[in-house]
């Protein structure tokens, strides 16, 4: 039975903290491959405190000290709740004379081409805050002039009289000469003790002034609440008697250590989210699938990745904070664009916690406003009084009336009826027709973010399998996948704690990239900058793991001459040579092909960056983890589901199903999660313990 192999790992315990909007989930690996899984409530402001309860809780119930902990693990929000909530730092941006407005410009980009009342978001840097230098880089790299010392000393006068926090430094062509920049912010961190300062070179050093500078804010604006929760999370586990090394989740999917972290806090904004995508990569990879979706719904938020041939998608940029993050061009302007490297997520304000209202039109509404943890559902009792997706799904029978979360969380089944009771009535309707409609609008909201990642990609949703996790997407992946076209839906175990499972399986990683616009038969200066990068690379890795082998990946960014977006190809390990290079082309020319329909000839081919991914494997594998929690047996209950007509459902456990197949309608309960298996699916369990969910072709249940 997987988990019953020996870890490899040290002999200590791996913990995995993932902080929600909702829950903090916690999961705890033994070197005799015991599991120990646990949810709490978050707790903000103070995010830390609910990470060092589940830790502590979680190695309780383990009955292991502390000291035994030999890698701490962790995925956090902050980042990203900085932006959304608008409680970054004060900020200031540091540009060449003439480009104070680069962030107003943009792109002029509009994602609601005719809603004439839809406006910008407001710059994160205000334009009374960006300061001007009279220098100048020229394409070619000149420094016509370069700053002038002086002028930086009056310009440090003016910021600290400004009680600016964090500074981002982003001059004209910098990427050409960086030694410029760097030496403008290290005048500026000596001038502004205590202030966080930002070179864009150290974050983004590509060409495109807008996305530098946007990247360059993003990350100053984030870095001082960053800075001070990762001081403090790494304190608190000290005082708890936990020694190792705390490493972060990085948007791209790898770990991190926290210094490194600190430095470049902007690869945190999708931290959570890449450490489920990457859970479900291994599983993907061990079961040997061809494409995957992974749908995690969470308390606040819903999330669609694409898993192609074992690889998830790596976006060379995105939006972050305009309701819908995104890694494409369509829809784009609504937020901040981030140019650091980011699993393709498309993440739609949809979760347990989103609240549930009419417009004024009177139709019915699903977030993307939530209740978060505090005061929550109001089924939660904790005042909550607004109806949210979670009320509607206790008044709709899928989850418990009695608690959620192993009993930590008691359920108010009146409470969730009587706050529904007000959209009820604006609707005309009885409150259970107003739960299954809320339920049907969020399945619509959460089919656009998989459309995203595969539609918008040129990839055919009905061709992947989905796997459904966190703690409310099992919940809906079944009708979600029914509504894309998609037959099998699979639930892993820990499905509640995912992305905690992802922590701890999920490989350290850095990655390092430069503009590079020479030719492709280049072949000297092109080897010689990819030696130097993973020299680079590998020091930086040997620092998080000094005796640990280093895998490298060279990666060229290539466009059609002309063309603004580019596309990743990936070089074998072998000498750069004329052949290797006309390999790499026709991949690039496949690739276009595949996501644009079409392709072109081989004299338009160019080179806008290269880049080097540099990776130490964990030795963590995920079928160490996929075993069945001990949980006493429980009998195999009944209560009335509303679907499209109210129905008698058996309540099971997932140790109640076989390999055997059972109709539908099913609700499985866990200790983490609960699976719907609606009417016209069938559900069965495989050798590694998922729920496999398959559609029939005698449905009776109508898509939403």
């Amino acid at each position: 039975m997987p988990g019953a192999t020996r870890n490899d790992h040290g002999g200590g315990w791996r913990v995995g903290a993932d902080v929600g909007g909702t829950f903090t989930d916690v999961l705890a690996l033994g070197p005799d491959g015991r599991v120990v899984p646990l949810k709490v409530l978050s707790t903000p402001p103070d995010f830390g405190t609910g990470v060092l309860n589940g830790t502590a809780a979680a190695l309780a119930g383990a009955g292991v000290p502390a000291g035994q902990v030999d890698a701490m693990l962790h995925a956090t929000t902050v980042a990203t709740n900085a932006i959304l909530e608008r409680r970054g730092a004060r900020t200031a941006l540091v540009t060449t004379l003439g480009f104070r407005d680069v962030l107003e410009l943009g792109r002029l980009r509009r994602p609601l081409l005719y809603d004439l009342s839809w406006q910008k978001p407001v710059p994160l840097a205000p334009r009374r805050h960006r300061y001007e230098l009279a220098q100048r880089i020229t394409a070619e790299g000149q420094l016509k002039p370069p700053a002038d010392r002086a002028e930086l000393i009056r310009l440090a006068g003016t910021i600290r009289a400004a009680d600016i926090e964090a500074v981002a430094v982003c001059l004209i062509n910098s990427h050409v000469r960086p030694d410029e920049e760097r030496r403008v912010a290290a005048e500026l961190r000596a001038l502004l003790p205590g202030t966080y300062v930002t070179a864009s070179v150290d974050i983004s050093p590509q060409i495109q002034e807008f996305e530098r500078t946007s990247t360059a804010v993003v990350n100053s604006y984030v870095g001082p609440q960053v800075h001070d929760y990762i001081t403090a999370l790494g304190r608190g586990l000290r005082e708890e008697g936990v020694t190792a090394p705390l490493m972060i989740m990085q948007s791209s999917g790898g770990l991190l250590d926290a210094p490194a972290v600190v430095e470049r806090p902007v690869q945190l904004i999708e931290s959570g989210p890449a450490a489920g995508v990457i859970a479900v990569q291994k599983l993907a990879q061990l079961m040997d699938l061809d494409s995957v979706v992974a749908f995690d719904m969470g308390g606040t938020t819903a999330k669609a990745s694409l898993i192609e041939n074992g690889e998830p998608f790596v976006a060379a940029d995105y939006e972050v904070g305009g309701g819908m993050n995104l890694t494409r061009s369509m829809g784009r302007g609504a937020g901040y664009t981030v140019r650091v490297p980011s699993l393709d997520i498309a993440e739609v304000g949809a979760g347990g916690g989103s609240i549930i209202s009419t417009d004024v039109a009177g139709s019915l509404r699903v977030g993307p406003e939530s209740a978060g943890s505090r005061p929550g559902p109001a089924c939660y009792g904790y005042g909550g009084d607004r109806p949210t997706l979670t009320d509607a799904n206790v008044v709709l029978g899928y989850l418990s009336p009695q608690a959620l979360a192993g009993g930590r969380v008691a359920i108010s089944p009146e409470a969730a009826e009587k706050t529904l009771t007000t959209v009820a009535r604006q609707l005309g309707v009885d409150t259970s027709t107003a739960a299954r409609g809320a339920y049907e609008v969020a399945v619509s909201h959460m089919a656009k973010a998989v459309k995203a990642v595969t539609s918008e990609r040129g990839r055919d949703p009905r061709e992947a399998v989905m796997v459904a996790f966190g703690g409310a997407g099992p919940l809906y992946g079944a009708t979600l996948a029914r509504e894309l076209g998609i037959n099998t839906v699979i639930v892993p175990v820990h499905t509640g704690l995912f992305s905690s499972l992802g922590l701890l399986i999920a490989d350290v990683e850095r990655q390092l990239v430069v503009p590079h616009r020479a030719e492709l038969d280049e072949l000297d200066s092109l080897t010689a900058e990819f030696d130097r990068m993973a020299e680079e690379v590998t020091a930086a890795l040997h620092e998080a793991a000094p005796a640990a082998d280093v895998e490298l990946r060279r990666i060229l960014d290539m466009r059609y001459r002309g063309q603004r977006f580019e596309l990743p190809v990936t070089l074998p390990h072998h000498a750069l040579s004329p052949a290797l290079m006309a390999a790499a082309r026709r991949q690039f020319h496949a690739a276009h092909h595949r996501t644009y329909g079409r392709a072109g000839s081989d004299e338009l081919v160019e080179t806008v960056n290269i880049r080097v991914h540099g990776r130490v494997r964990n030795p963590v594998t995920i079928d160490q983890a996929l075993h069945l929690p001990a949980v006493a047996p429980r009998p195999a209950t009944t209560r009335s589901c509303r679907f499209d007509r109210t129905a008698a459902t058996r309540v099971i456990a997932r140790t109640g199903l076989s390999s055997r197949p059972e109709s539908g309608p099913l609700v499985i309960e866990d200790m983490d999660s609960t699976t719907l298996v609606p009417p016209g699916a069938t559900a069965r369990l495989d050798h590694l313990n998922n729920i496999v969910i398959s559609w029939t072709t005698t449905a009776t249940e109508e898509p939403s």
